[in-house]
């Protein structure tokens, strides 16, 4: 049986949050307007340095950061124990480079970090019947479905939005995680200074569309990736569900 979620807007005010990728131009965003919300925080990040973040009036936004490396995902399992809502949103860009170094980096950063990282939160122990459940929101990004002028970026995000899509088939229980998928389009960042969107307004897009209660959240000015993608994600389902079988 499905789970039935309430009508009213996702509560954030209390709630543990945290953000993978927290150093990168949506992370930050993400914590930005999460603090504003009320959310407490938790900032994982590969880079060397902590994340420091300030709100508008320059105070300093508290929150608890992680320095981590992708490939030990495990070494969070702790503090994930902790998190309500955990945000999958650290990725890499290499651009044209099409070298093995290059097909490594990014599927092991794009897609497999992501995916065990999803598995070791959906492991955790279940919320109890009646509260809050956990929520996991995976960014796979556009590029999943439309060209993004980078074949390895594009790629690894298509097979980590095969892999989350085969996960949210097993969606059982009488409090389960929930599952949002992101698909956004191009923001201004590192891995894409062309974006035509600001990180703050996609940020703030993807917090709206969740608090509605919104599975899949696109933020995108494309209207074809409004279009295709459900039907993408309801065909994926289908087809999962005619041709794979659960654990035994």
């Amino acid at each position: 049986m499905s789970p039935s979620f309430p009508s009213a807007l996702l509560p954030l005010q209390g709630r543990t949050v945290a953000v993978t990728g927290a150093s990168g131009a949506l992370g930050t965003a993400l914590l930005r307007a999460l603090h504003g919300h009320g959310a407490e925080l938790i900032a994982y990040t590969t880079a060397s340095e902590p994340v420091a973040l300030q709100d508008g009036e320059g105070k300093a936004i508290p929150l608890r950061s992680v320095v981590w490396c992708c490939g030990q995902e495990q070494t969070l399992e702790a503090s994930l124990r902790d998190v309500d809502i955990l945000v999958i949103n650290h990725g890499v860009n290499v651009y044209g480079d099409r070298s093995a170094a290059a097909i490594e980096r990014s599927l092991e950063v794009n897609a497999l970090s992501a995916w065990r990282l999803l598995e070791l939160f959906l492991s955790l122990a279940e919320r109890p019947a009646g509260t809050p459940c956990r929520e996991v929101w995976v960014n796979t990004s556009e590029a999943e479905l439309l060209p993004a002028l980078s074949p390895l970026y594009e790629i690894s995000k298509r097979l980590l939005g095969q892999l989350l899509s085969l996960r949210a088939l097993d969606h059982q229980g009488e409090n389960p995680c929930r599952i949002r998928r992101l698909v956004l389009g191009p923001f201004r960042s590192a891995l894409n200074p062309y974006g035509v969107m600001s990180a703050g307004f996609v940020a703030g897009q993807v917090i709206a569309q969740a608090r509605r209660g919104f599975g899949l959240i696109i933020v995108t000015p494309n209207p074809i990736t409004v279009v295709l993608v459900p039907l993408q994600m309801g065909l994926r389902h289908l087809y999962g569900r005619l041709f794979s079988r659960a654990a035994s």
